[in-house]
């Protein structure tokens, strides 16, 4: 199924971590670009800083500030047609991290770059509860011959505490929460599972037992080659995940339902947010041909905690 798909701006270089401005634009990451850009309405692209490595998962913070997950960089090939990334570590990588940047200073810092003795190494996706903290996964780093283990982590916005949630998962990309906070998704992109972790207060699961391989507890996989990326919540707590290889978005009901499968034209569909006044337009990156698109969405998306 495909509906009403339209094309916002191009010429990006590969978009993720769409936010939506109460201005009608959208603040993004280009991550082979290495920046935070903005896009307006009329699809006018302009950089708000160029923040180097590889910026990948992008919120809005309590403070007004954007906070991104930078997973270090990228190295990047052309596939069929699509730019994708490919393994290997970008020649000027450092370390992985999660950035600070208040856009009315233009202020860009560090907040976390270890959680303890273990340095982090690819962050990939973000979102904020309303305790003023957030949640993050770390994807880790795919090298020529081999791969890490990838985490679940929350950390406070004030640099004050990072912990480990979950670990290991298996390339852990997307995250959200449901509308009561009381649950944390995470979507695996290799496995194309989605799972979900009960918290008991922020920054810590429950742990749910054998066989479950870091304490999660799984809500659904999908079959054949399909791949995860990012997601969003609706106002249902429905969670719309980006679905690579197949190019859609696929939509997951709490109890493990796969309700539909939303078509766009883009096997390298890798995020999507909500926006618009009645928060039923459906913004996705369209990473693979470096475009910003919108379609409407029969479900209001769920209001961020600090959008």
């Amino acid at each position: 199924m495909e509906s009403g798909i339209h094309i916002v701006a191009e010429g990006l270089k590969f978009p993720e971590g769409p936010v939506a401005m109460a201005d009608g634009s959208i603040v993004l990451v280009e991550i082979e670009r290495e920046t935070i850009s903005r896009v307006t309405p009329e699809g006018t692209v302009s950089v708000l800083k160029e923040v180097g490595g590889g910026p990948n998962g992008l919120a809005l913070g309590p403070d007004g500030a954007f906070y991104i997950c930078n997973n270090g960089g990228f190295l990047f090939r052309t596939v069929a047609g699509l730019n994708r990334t490919k393994p290997g570590v970008h020649p000027r990588y450092t370390s992985g991290r999660i950035e600070r940047f208040d856009p009315r200073t233009g202020d860009l810092k560090t907040l976390y770059d270890h959680c303890g003795e273990y340095p982090l190494r690819g962050p990939n996706d973000i979102v904020f509860d309303h305790d003023g903290g957030f949640y993050f996964t770390d994807f880790g780093k795919n090298r020529l011959r081999e791969r890490d283990h990838a985490g679940l982590y929350y950390g406070r916005a004030d640099g004050s505490i990072i912990v480990e949630v979950a670990y290991p998962l298996t390339t852990a990309n997307g995250v959200g929460l449901s509308p009561d906070d009381r649950v944390v998704y995470v979507a695996e992109t290799e496995t194309a599972r989605l799972w979900a972790f009960d918290l008991e207060a922020p920054g810590r699961a429950r742990r749910h037992p054998y066989p479950s391989p870091h304490g999660g507890r799984l809500i659904c996989g999908l079959p054949g080659y399909q791949r995860f990326d990012s997601l969003a919540v609706d106002e249902e707590g429905n969670i719309c995940v980006a679905t690579l290889v197949t190019g859609c978005i696929t939509v997951v009901a709490p109890s493990g339902e796969v309700l539909r499968q939303v078509t766009v034209p883009d096997g390298m569909v890798t995020n999507i947010c909500f926006g618009g006044a009645d928060m039923k337009t459906a913004y996705v990156t369209l990473s693979g041909t470096g475009r910003l698109a919108t379609l409407n969405w029969p479900q209001a998306g769920l209001r961020l905690a600090y959008s």
